[in-house]
């Protein structure tokens, strides 16, 4: 449905007022304003017209009609919000939410009777809270809206406005609204007295929207028995603004809660969460998360009038603004106890919950992890979240640029993790490099993270460990692999001999270092890295150890041919004394005089020195040099550096041809390391 422009709308204003009264109180036009001023005329104008039409007389009665309208269409331009307050609209609207005393004699129905007080509340309404609009769709008429617009708009965003709202308040416009509310109690209920009701309740919505004190002042008045009443109106519109007024109320506000739920409203509600009517299930969700929130004996009596199940039944609702409810809701029922745990999970609430999380809404993947976190707290919970396919989807959710959505998928694996049953699922789909890899934008993911794998490091034992030995033994290839990279980094040293030399785990990893993916040669090479850093495992080159006693020879006279008298003068040195500092300018030529007169000793001091100097651009030359001199503690230590630094020297044109040249150095280390005995 098209959107009527402010012109069209103005014109049937005042073509319907000139017909029924073309020489009265004429209402200006207020489209295509030149100026500010003309702007500001046309609407102090409506102003004036309120401020001389409180009476019963049928011309000032239709003429206030009129100008309350006339003053809600304009109120929608956000932009021009301030320039009706500021033209005196506010008492002049609060005056014409009251009934003008009746005229002498006066009799029966009065004309225009509720449809000013309406047309006040709903300016009011309007006035208190600036909202933009865009237009909607003749199917989503029905949709929940946080504030009262017309039928065909919708709110895209909200802004509260204190002082407008405070301004309203000290006009007296609570006490009227209140009043309004009570009209319900008529012998007539028709259509206008139902409309005024919703109108005034849709005025108090706004006008305690983010305003505590407003809050407080509402219940002060009175308001909160009759909004309860509401709830059971016939008319639907009315029990959701009664709702959506009583949601507002309850927001971060104790005594609201506590009278809400003293008048009897938590039965009624429970009944309004298991409409068909979308608006009334939505309204009466939030209602009942406002109250319960942070206020556990509320939270009590909700699950005590039997509100789980059709909480969990409107996780499979079509609004999605209801799914995302009824999830913060169960997120927060879990959090009551363990039973309430396990009660919601035995009900249905799993598979809906991990359904939304695939879902393109992005607070409503949010709501469901944030559930699906608490419920991931209890240990009979885990293993059914898992298998009813929630792994995979949160795993999915580390990705998202969104930091809150990021941390309850972190925190619901981490609850999943505490199971064994679910160590070897979540690291053969990958998991395991997902949290390792992960871009986490907050620290408090970081660091939920890093217990995740903390805690899946404490798991790799036992019945867990040979699940998953059997897995990296029968799974396709791709499953084998990422259970040898996460055995790497979770296994302890005891078992590592067992899971890389006798369960072919080292294959894997060097398999994935030889492969034609850039991706797995990095995944490989941390593997590898961390493998060899674990416990005891690597082998530092450290400084060289105390020189033998050198022995006494007959000689007067040794030649020592093509050696630097500073070489010399060093190599002397450390055979008398069994210790020398090593400069790294001469490191390299006494490593070949080391070598050559078999100084071990000496050597190892050398290729300390050497392998303090390895960087990226000169470690193909080191390793040139510790194979020419079999330097094996320093061929070690530039395997270490290839492997640590993978993701640098992978930019080299030369970097492939050096990882295949040295392949069969790298895995002669870790037979040798691995095989090790455990220190």
């Amino acid at each position: 449905m098209d959107r009527p422009t402010r012109k069209s709308l103005k014109r049937k204003l005042e073509q319907d007022f000139e017909h029924e009264n073309p020489s009265r109180h004429k209402i200006p036009a207020t489209d295509g304003f030149e100026t500010h001023q003309k702007l500001t005329s046309s609407i102090q104008s409506l102003v004036d017209i309120l401020n001389s039409t409180f009476s019963s007389l049928e011309a000032d009665r239709a003429a206030a009609k009129r100008a309350t309208s006339a003053l809600s269409q304009i109120a929608k331009n956000e932009e021009v919000v301030d320039t009706i307050v500021d033209c005196g609209a506010v008492p002049a609207l609060v005056l014409h939410l009251q009934t003008p005393p009746p005229l002498r004699g006066e009799n029966g129905p009065k004309l225009h009777e509720h449809e000013v007080e309406k047309g006040s509340a709903y300016a009011l309404g309007l006035l208190a809270v600036k909202v933009k609009y865009r237009l909607s769709v003749y199917h989503m008429k029905m949709l929940p809206f946080p504030y009262f617009v017309p039928d065909f708009m919708i709110p895209i965003s909200a802004v509260h406005q204190p002082e407008h709202q405070q301004l309203i308040v000290d006009a007296g416009a609570l006490t009227h609204l209140v009043e309004l509310l009570k009209r319900h109690k008529s012998a007539d209920n028709s259509r206008a007295v139902n409309g005024v009701v919703k109108r005034a309740a849709d005025a108090i919505t706004n006008l305690a929207h983010e305003n505590s004190g407003i809050k407080t002042l509402v219940r002060i008045e009175g308001a909160i028995p009759f909004l309860v009443e509401l709830l059971e109106h016939a008319d639907n519109k009315v029990q959701r603004a009664a709702a959506g007024a009583l949601r507002t109320l309850a927001f971060k506000n104790d005594e609201n809660k506590n009278l809400i739920v003293e008048c009897n409203a938590l039965p009624t509600l429970v009944i309004m969460l298991r409409s068909e009517d979308t608006a009334i299930h939505y309204e009466a969700v939030g209602v009942i998360g406002n109250l319960v929130h942070s206020s556990p004996h509320i939270k009590k009596a909700v699950l005590l009038a039997g509100a789980l199940q059709p909480v969990i039944g409107l996780l499979s609702s079509s609004c999605s603004e209801s799914q995302r409810e009824a999830a913060l809701l169960l997120g927060q029922f879990a959090a009551a106890d363990s039973d309430c745990k396990v009660h919601i999970v035995q009900r249905g609430a799993v598979k809906p919950l991990i359904d939304m999380l695939e879902s393109s809404d992005v607070q409503l993947k949010e709501m469901s992890a944030f559930a699906l976190g608490r419920l991931a707290q209890e240990t009979h919970n885990q293993a059914g979240i898992a298998h009813d396919g929630g792994i995979v989807p949160l795993l999915r959710l580390l990705d998202s640029k969104s930091g809150p959505l990021q941390h309850n998928a972190a925190f619901t694996l981490y609850g999943l993790v505490d199971n064994e049953d679910n160590v070897a699922d979540l690291i053969k789909v990958g998991g395991f490099q997902k949290l390792l890899d992960g871009e986490f934008i907050v620290q408090q993911t970081k660091d939920c993270v890093a217990k995740t794998m903390k805690r899946l490091e404490e798991k790799i034992h036992g019945r867990v460990l040979n699940h998953i030995l059997y897995l990296m033994r029968v799974s396709e290839r791709n499953v084998q692999r990422r259970i040898a990279l996460a055995l790497a980094h979770l296994c302890t040293p005891n078992d590592r001999k067992v899971i890389f030399l006798h369960k072919n785990g080292l294959d894997l990893l060097l398999g994935l270092l030889e492969s034609g993916s850039l991706k797995q040669q990095r995944e490989g090479s941390v593997a590898l890295y961390k493998l060899a850093t674990k416990a005891t495992l690597v082998s530092p080159v450290d400084s060289a150890p105390l020189s033998p006693t050198p022995l006494e020879r007959n000689a007067k006279d040794v030649e020592i041919p093509n050696i630097r008298w500073d070489v010399f003068e060093l190599m002397m040195r450390f055979i008398y004394t069994g210790s020398v500092e090593v400069n790294i300018n001469v490191a390299q030529d006494l490593l070949r005089a080391a070598d050559q007169y078999l100084l071990d000793g000496l050597k190892r001091l050398c290729e300390y020195t050497i392998a303090q100097d390895i960087s990226v651009e000169n470690v193909s030359l080191i390793y040139e040099l510790s194979e020419g001199f079999n330097a094996m503690s320093l061929r070690e230590a530039c395997i270490l550096f290839i492997l640590e630094q993978f993701d640098k020297l992978c930019t080299k044109p030369w970097s492939s041809s050096l990882i295949q040249r040295i392949m069969p150095e790298i895995r002669n280390y870790f037979e040798k390391a691995l095989s090790k005995p455990i220190n």
